[in-house]
């Protein structure tokens, strides 16, 4: 494990002067930040082993809730897993109303190995696959987000003043919340965070942001995961809401998706999608088609939430079936370049609501069975899309995540057992509530 030193922690705060508090933080499975609060007096504890936290808490559900079914609290006495700051981390809160700074933290079991269920755990198994082949992922995601109109939880979104209609590439929509996405922008540079181009989305106030490629894929879901709540942050602090959910608005209005582009390097640094022609190389074939037949048993991973699969509608942006092609933005993984060192595949179909680190673990543990197996992907996409439709329903997709043998290679049978019965808790909460619609629709007519 890569460990931060209580140097470098040391140099930080005397290079930032008046920092009150180290936030630690932590994402669970549902990709929501759970943590502590650390004073600068307390930063011993930070890497000395003391920071212990329930290993239960990466397994709760949506609304912070232990899950019976998962056997991890009570059932099993809910043991202390142990905390580490993650090296590279450690960044300023410029949105924060007094000096504060966070980092992230990955947790070991008490035994000293990485514990399971940490989804950054997850995402180093992945990555370790394909060093086992030789291989480095480089990797950059891309995220959508919306920003709306300041509001009470639970009230349904509202766009920005003044961006109720389609904006795409608008320069105006840009400048009239310049304050909040130059802001934005700053606290990105600030926390080292390497974005590279924010542009106007098709949705009233929905934005994209991209980041830069890198050959660390830990450090690309680091990014991802933090630059949601620096959004949300900033957000705040201009008095507007930011929302990474998969789709807020109904009828015709764009869900928010986070797009993933990968290509491999071998040990001489070569990028082994390049097939130096005309052509789509062999490797880059299979690891489409490795990405393609791992796509419906991990959709439940790309698409965690009921929300997620109002985006997989007939008419819809998202990709609704398991398709590919050149440069063809309707496909679920698109080739934006199959020459040189920019060939690479584009992954399209996991929602802004994913949790990052599980989501580029399926998308690399996908394209390893894919080379490992040499598998073939269906007929390459011209026109409309084709291939295996995708689920359009939460319960079906968390049916095969759940019985699917390739999910439990990849994840693991404590994690694919934890994550299911998380999902299957959700599925149960929310069919239980009547939902306002239901009372609109059938309460004053039956």
């Amino acid at each position: 494990m890569n460990q931060m030193t209580i140097d470098e922690i040391k140099a930080f705060l005397a290079a930032n002067p008046g920092i009150e508090r180290i936030e630690l933080l932590f994402p669970d499975m549902n990709g929501v930040m759970r943590g502590k609060w650390y004073s600068p007096e307390s930063i011993d504890k930070l890497v000395a082993g003391k920071v212990r936290l329930p290993m239960s808490t990466y397994a709760l559900d949506i609304a912070g809730n232990d899950v019976d079914a998962t056997a991890l609290a009570l059932a099993s006495g809910d043991p202390d897993g142990y905390g580490w700051p993650v090296r590279g981390t450690l960044a300023t809160k410029p949105w924060s109303p007094s000096p504060a700074a966070q980092v992230l933290m990955t947790m070991t079991t008490p035994a000293g190995e990485p514990c399971t269920y940490d989804p950054r755990t997850q995402l180093a198994m992945a990555v370790e696959r394909l060093t086992a082949q030789g291989l480095t992922a480089v990797v950059a995601t891309e995220l959508e987000f919306y920003l709306h109109a300041p509001g009470e939880a639970g009230d349904a979104p509202v766009p920005p003043k003044g961006l109720e209609g389609a904006q795409v590439y608008d320069m105006s929509a840009v400048s009239s919340l310049s304050p909040c996405l130059e802001d934005i922008q700053h606290a990105c540079a600030a926390q080292g965070i390497a974005a590279d181009v924010l542009i106007a989305e098709f949705g009233p106030g929905q934005f994209e942001i991209n980041f830069h490629h890198t050959a660390d894929a830990l450090a690309m879901a680091d990014q991802s995961i933090l630059f949601k709540r620096l959004v949300k942050g900033c957000a705040r602090a201009h008095d507007l809401r930011a929302s990474f959910m998969a789709k807020p608005y109904g009828g015709v209005q764009p869900g928010s998706g986070m797009h993933a582009h990968v290509s491999l390097i071998d040990g001489e640094g070569r990028n082994i999608f390049d097939a130096g022609g005309g052509n789509v190389a062999d490797t880059l074939r299979h690891a489409v088609g490795g990405a393609l037949a791992t796509m419906r048993p991990l959709q439940a991973i790309f698409a965690p939430h009921a929300n997620s699969y109002r985006r997989f509608q007939p008419g819809s942006y998202a990709p609704t079936v398991a398709s590919w092609g050149l440069d063809h933005r309707g496909v679920a993984v698109r080739l934006p370049e199959i020459t040189g060192p920019g060939a690479r595949l584009e992954h399209r179909i996991c929602g802004a609501d994913v949790n990052p680190y599980l989501a580029l673990a399926g998308i690399l543990g996908g394209i390893a069975i894919g080379l490992e197996g040499g598998i073939e992907p269906p007929p390459r996409t011209e026109t409309a899309p084709v291939g295996e439709r995708l689920h359009h329903d939460w319960l079906s997709a968390v049916e095969e995540f759940a019985d699917s043998k390739v999910t439990r290679h990849l994840f693991g049978e404590r994690f694919h057992h934890a994550y299911t019965e998380i999902r299957l808790s959700e599925i149960a909460m929310l069919a239980a509530e009547v939902s306002d619609v239901e009372y609109r629709t059938y309460l004053h007519k039956l």
